[in-house]
């Protein structure tokens, strides 16, 4: 059992949190001669650690997850959900949703492509919420910053959001709430036939380096605003604003949190630096779940496929959701960290 532990710790902090990496840039600060407890040194070993760690995640995490995805075009997708009926078709696809692109932009284009294939509505929702909220990217990356636990809890009731969510929008029966031109279009899919093992990671590799460079420019901007946060922005004000003494904390991160635009991978630093600085943590997951999900962009992009009353269902339902989240993770903080 003690074998079993030692391993998962070394798992957690020295493989998905780097501590090693942590240690390593810590030590090069002392030797270059400055005091690594300064603001100055803090703030650039905050930033060169995490731009390192993200990007290793990230390139690891992209290549497999696209690898993944070569097996799950959208005639298969459909053909895997179609089987299925009732709540289990929006476990399924909310499921898929966490095998898809890390960010709201990228996931709008497959749900319709979904949506022209067919798929009932409810169902194509439940693929959109899930696919930026509970990606892969969150589970690793919230693991090696905030534990196994949160992270965890975080992948459920995202999940749990994305299948509630859909099933209440399939049940009120909006389909006419769709743009005429997803309706009356046909799906564009990959070919079904059998790709090689080297058609698969020459797919993985070119995602690689596309996702990468459009994803970079956020880290570098997250993992800047986290150092700002970490060294520079008194403990008191986010106690103030975002701790337990403000019950609106959850309510005003999940607003601030909208308009921004980030993948996980952006906004994870920002949400490290919080919670470092006293913030609640249901407080800082909302924060990251509006960020994630209802970006402003994204939500430019949905409106032209979605119209008006189902574009304000979808982000009140949400919304909701990510609200009632924080005020539970906020609840059991004393239990997970």
């Amino acid at each position: 059992m003690q074998l079993l532990n030692n391993l998962g710790s070394f798992i957690q902090n020295e493989l998905l949190g780097m501590d090693w990496l942590k240690r390593l840039i810590t030590d090069i600060i002392v030797r270059l001669g400055y005091d690594p407890t300064t603001q100055l040194a803090g703030s650039v070993h905050f930033f060169v650690y995490d731009v390192i760690k993200i990007t290793i995640l990230l390139c690891t995490l992209i290549f497999l997850v696209s690898y993944v995805q070569t097996f799950f075009s959208t005639e298969r997708s459909k053909k895997l959900i179609g089987k299925s009926r009732g709540i289990s078709a929006y476990i399924i696809a909310a499921l898929l949703g966490t095998v898809t692109p890390f960010c709201s932009c990228s996931s709008i284009p497959i749900f319709i492509g979904f949506t022209a294939a067919g798929l009932p509505l409810g169902v194509t929702f439940a693929f959109l919420i899930s696919s930026p909220m509970v990606d892969l990217g969150s589970l690793v990356l919230l693991t090696g910053v905030f534990g196994g636990k949160v992270a965890f809890l975080y992948v459920l009731f995202g999940l749990v959001i994305a299948v509630v969510g859909s099933y209440l929008i399939g049940r009120a029966r909006l389909e006419g709430e769709i743009e005429d031109f997803i309706r009356n279009s046909s799906a564009d899919d990959f070919s079904m036939r059998k790709l090689a093992v080297r058609e698969r990671l020459d797919f993985a590799l070119y995602q690689l380096r596309v996702t990468f460079r459009k994803v970079f420019p956020f880290i570098l901007l997250g993992v800047a605003i986290g150092a700002l946060i970490h060294n520079w922005i008194p403990e008191s004000w986010v106690v103030k604003l975002l701790g337990g003494n403000n019950p609106w904390g959850v309510v005003l991160a999940t607003i601030v949190g909208v308009p921004i635009y980030a993948d996980i991978f952006g906004v994870i630093p920002i949400a490290e630096a919080l919670l470092y600085k006293g913030a609640q943590l249901g407080t800082v997951l909302s924060f990251m779940m509006a960020v994630t999900t209802l970006s402003l962009p994204s939500l430019i992009m949905l409106r032209r496929a979605v119209k008006p009353k189902l574009l304000a269902i979808f982000v009140a339902i949400c919304t909701i959701g990510i609200i009632l989240v924080g005020y539970i993770f906020n609840g059991i903080q004393g239990l997970l960290i």
